[in-house]
Order: C-alpha cells, then sequence, then structure tokens
C-alpha cells in the first residue's frame, strides 16, 4: 500500500504541474482532467476527453461528499457529542456561512487560512495522541503486536481477507487521497517549472498522514481497548450488522477516536474536538476548491459559474450535518472509489510521460542546468 501510495502521488502530482492551464491573471487550473485529456492527445490515445469529463463529474460528487458532507456530519457528531444533542442543521449552516466567506476570495485566502490552521490542527492532535501514549508506554508493544496479529496471523476479524484488502484501500485513500487525483489539483497551483520537484514534494503526505497519525489514531485506540473481542476466539467480534469491527458503546467514526482518547483522560474529548472541527473546516475549504476546478473544466471558468457552485458546495454542508452517519460514508465511498479508476486506469497510460519528465530533470541536474539552492 505504501509503494501504491508514493508511486500515485508522484505520477499524478508531476501531471498536474506539466499540464496545468496557466491564464494571464496569474491563476492556474490542473488536475487529472487536464493530464488526462492532453496527456492521451500527447501520446495519440482515444477517449482523453471523455475520461476527463467523466473523472470531473466523479471529483465534483467526491467534493460534495467525502469533502464535504462526511467532514460537517463527523464535526456535529463531535461537537454534539460533549454539548448535547442538537439539530444537525445548525452546525452545518455555521460552517457553510464560515465557509462560503473564506472560498468566495479565491485560491488565495484558501491558502491563507489552510496555512494556519493545518500545523496548529496537526500539533494539537498529535500532542494529544503522544500524551495517551507516553502514559500508556508500556502497552505500547503490546498494540503494536495485536495491530500486526490481526493483519498477519488472522487474529482479526474472521471477515474475509478480500473484504479486509477492499477496506484497507478505500480508508487509505480516503485518508490521503494516493490514486484518487485531488492532490494533483492542489499541487497544480504551486509555483514552479520544474514538474518532477512537485512530485517529490508529494511523497511527505503518505509520510505524515498515513504513517505518522494513523499509526498514532489506531495505537490509541487498541490500548484503549474500544474493540471488542471475543474472550472465547481471541477475535475481534462483527457488530450486527457485520460490516465492521463491535465497538464499546457500539460508536465508529470520530466518536470511536473521541471515546478512545476520553477513556484515557477524561477532558481529551474537548482538545479533539477541537482539532476535528478545524480539521473539518480546512478539507472543506479545500475540497471546494477540488470541485471547483472540475466544475470550470466542465462549464467554462467565470466569477458566475465558481459562484453558482460555491453556493451549492455550502447547500451541501448543512446536508451533510444533518444526514445520518451510514448514508455519508457510502456516498462519500461510492464517489471517491469513481475518481480513483478513472484516475489510476489513466494513470496506468501516463507514467511514462513522468518517467521522461525524471529523466530530462535528472540531466539537466547533473549538467549544472538547474541551479542548485542551500538550505
Amino acid at each position: 500500500m505504501a509503494d501504491f501510495c508514493t508511486a500515485a502521488l508522484i505520477t499524478e502530482c508531476t501531471l498536474g504541474v506539466k499540464y496545468r492551464n496557466e491564464y494571464e491573471d496569474g491563476t492556474v487550473s490542473g488536475g487529472p482532467m487536464y493530464y488526462i485529456s492532453k496527456g492521451f492527445s500527447e501520446l495519440g490515445l482515444p477517449g482523453g476527453k471523455i475520461l476527463a469529463v467523466l473523472f470531473s463529474i466523479f471529483c465534483i460528487l467526491g467534493a460534495f461528499g467525502g469533502g464535504n458532507m462526511f467532514q460537517a456530519n463527523q464535526a456535529h457528531a463531535q461537537i454534539s457529542g460533549i454539548v448535547g444533542d442538537y439539530p444537525g442543521w445548525i452546525t452545518g449552516l455555521v460552517f457553510a456561512a464560515v465557509v462560503f466567506a473564506v472560498i468566495v476570495g479565491g485560491i488565495k485566502s484558501i491558502a491563507n487560512v489552510t496555512e494556519k490552521i493545518v500545523p496548529f490542527m496537526g500539533i494539537l492532535y498529535v500532542g494529544a495522541a503522544l500524551i495517551i501514549l507516553l502514559v500508556n508506554y508500556d502497552k505500547i508493544g503490546w498494540a503494536f503486536g495485536q495491530i500486526f496479529a490481526g493483519a498477519f496471523t488472522g487474529l482479526g476479524v474472521a471477515g474475509g481477507f478480500v473484504g479486509a484488502l477492499i477496506q484497507g484501500f478505500k480508508r487509505a485513500a480516503f485518508s490521503n487521497e494516493a490514486g484518487v487525483g485531488s492532490a494533483a489539483i492542489a499541487h497544480s497551483a504551486v509555483r514552479t517549472k520544474e514538474p518532477i520537484t512537485e512530485g517529490f514534494v508529494s511523497l511527505l503526505e503518505p509520510l505524515i498522514d498515513t504513517v505518522v497519525i494513523c499509526t498514532m489514531t489506531a495505537l490509541v485506540i487498541t490500548i484503549s481497548q474500544q474493540l471488542i473481542v471475543d474472550p472465547a476466539t481471541g477475535l475481534y467480534q462483527l457488530n450486527e450488522a457485520g460490516s465492521a469491527i463491535a465497538t464499546v458503546g457500539d460508536v465508529s467514526g470520530v466518536a470511536l477516536t473521541s471515546a478512545a482518547f476520553g477513556s484515557a483522560i477524561s477532558w481529551f474529548p474537548y482538545v479533539l474536538a477541537i482539532a476535528v472541527v478545524l480539521f473539518a473546516f480546512s478539507t472543506m475549504i479545500s475540497w471546494s476548491y477540488y470541485g471547483l476546478k472540475s466544475w470550470t473544466y466542465l462549464f467554462g471558468e467565470g466569477k458566475n459559474s465558481e459562484l453558482t457552485f460555491k453556493i451549492i458546495f455550502c447547500v451541501f454542508i448543512v446536508i451533510g450535518a444533518a444526514a445520518s452517519l451510514g448514508p455519508v460514508i457510502d456516498f462519500s465511498d461510492a464517489a471517491i472509489f469513481a475518481m480513483a479508476v478513472v484516475n489510476i486506469f489513466c494513470l496506468y497510460f501516463l507514467m511514462g510521460l513522468v518517467k521522461k519528465e525524471l529523466r530530462s530533470y535528472a540531466s539537466r541536474l547533473s549538467a549544472g542546468e538547474i541551479k542548485k539552492f542551500k538550505h
């Protein structure tokens, strides 16, 4: 999975910069829809335009689902779990108003907000997880043992290897967006004349997100023993629906993480609530940009076109916060999976272009044509 994530990210982010559109006002538009259509045309392959349109449609749906409704839903779940139950549309309206105020300013406004929120959010979440792990340092080895045993020895859920594999791919892609194509849209906005360098930069994402943050979260949940084990067999039990591991209190998603943090230190769910709200907010404004670029690819650039998408996007924030988690996850998974299918299929044909780009960069670098900067 790690090899797939790195290979997919470096390929799609390099292509995103290489085939982006650059306009006179300094703005850019890039991503799979552009490198699919242009790359297929350059290679003389048919169907590039059709595949680009398909990706754009799925990306818009993915922006409404995983990048919007799911985030609003999880933020409301965390907030209501602390302050008490109340209608989700209230959370949705607040988020919609704040998100609209940011995204109406365009990519510069989004960048200014996320560059401040994301580091603080990451430090807050990782710091909280580290405190729990340090308090329970004697259980870390056991937790790693449980994770590896579940992965390689059959100690995990007796739900079938294929089903577990599919879930793993879905969650990994949902977490770091490798292969989905959305990362390429963001990286296309960077200021660089060397596409391959942006591919190298993208390799930090799986390391920070999947290796560090996801591993720490898994350790906290395992150490807190929120997953129910059958004492007779030693296997994790399935829930009544048979769709996931049974948990204490029958919770899932952010509620499970909150319960895990709260079982160690009672006031930690408040810290997590802040992190979740910030994460949801930053994710929504980021995905609004992904969806917007797909929207303008289909319907053209222009203020009216962009404003229409932004209004629709904010309406879906309210819908997501008020909806139940199950349908939101199903919709999000379907949309993002469809994006990944189109993108990965096309990357297979386009990866040769990245290889040429790498060789060109390496030869020019060794020849001294590219200036090196000392840090």
